[in-house]
């Protein structure tokens, strides 16, 4: 009898890499949960950062649906990936198993993901600190990812969440390092958004820095840019963006002059 042949590829860099960029530049996405009244499933639109190692992270108010959902039963799965022109199924997304767990307003992880969270959705300001508002860590358990037709992944949850020796001590120096580029140089986040992405003049905004690269964001528009290698020491946390900034200067002003 011949075996089925799978619709899953093997998984390489390229997919890890889309799977990472899915994860750390969605604003938002799909949560489904179980009822906890009737076991069905329900599904809600959630506001989406990501903790420092990669786990997703959603602020909740104690009054949505989904939220008594978890409390009820961890067990949930989130969509990430947004549609654009032509056949929405064309458009790479994942899909993320995951067991949520809600986070002590007074705990020692409530500031840290409060600065992740309004790193990447800045509006919610306005909520952020409501009496009734939680934060939940959505752990993944395993993935499943499409990057359009014919590229269909099954991921291990160790390949978007990843932890290293140094991934606390660089988390703990993110925040100041993400103040002082938007503050100080801003000139050279919009010019490595140009530089490594490609992407249009603006004022850029650097929205997390991690071991494997960084996040920008123009407006809604947000992307990725990885590191030729991940941080190995908070050293080289300074150094390794001072140089590219560098890069990215000097070749923007050869193109120029050329």
């Amino acid at each position: 009898m011949s075996q089925e042949k799978s619709v899953l590829r093997e998984v390489d860099e390229e997919a890890i890499r889309l799977a990472r960029i899915l994860l750390r530049t969605s604003r938002a996405g799909t949560l489904a949960v179980l009822n906890p009244g009737t076991g069905g499933p329900g599904v809600s639109r959630v506001g989406i950062s990501t903790d420092f190692d990669g786990t997703p992270i959603m602020l909740a108010s104690a009054l949505a649906p989904h939220t008594a959902a978890l409390l009820a039963d961890g067990r949930a799965a989130l969509l990430l990936g947004e549609t654009g022109k032509g056949d929405p199924l064309a458009h790479p997304r994942i899909s993320i198993d995951c067991s949520a767990t809600q986070v002590d307003r007074d705990g020692p992880d409530h500031q840290r993901l409060r600065a992740r969270y309004l790193a990447h959705q800045p509006k919610a300001k306005l909520y952020v600190d409501l009496g009734d508002f939680r934060f939940f860590r959505l752990v993944p358990q395993s993935a499943s990812l499409n990057g359009g037709f014919g590229k269909a992944y099954a991921l291990a949850a160790d390949l978007l969440v990843a932890r290293t020796p140094v991934t606390d001590a660089i988390a703990a120096r993110e925040a100041a390092a993400v103040e002082h580029m938007n503050e100080d140089h801003a000139d050279a986040v919009a010019q490595m958004a140009r530089h490594y992405l490609r992407a249009p003049n603006g004022n850029w905004v650097l929205a997390g820095i991690e071991e494997d690269g960084m996040t920008l964001y123009l407006g809604d528009d947000m992307r990725r840019i990885f590191f030729a290698e991940p941080l190995q020491s908070t050293e080289a946390l300074h150094t390794t963006i001072v140089q590219m900034a560098r890069q990215a200067r000097v070749a923007l002003s050869s193109a120029e002059a050329g």
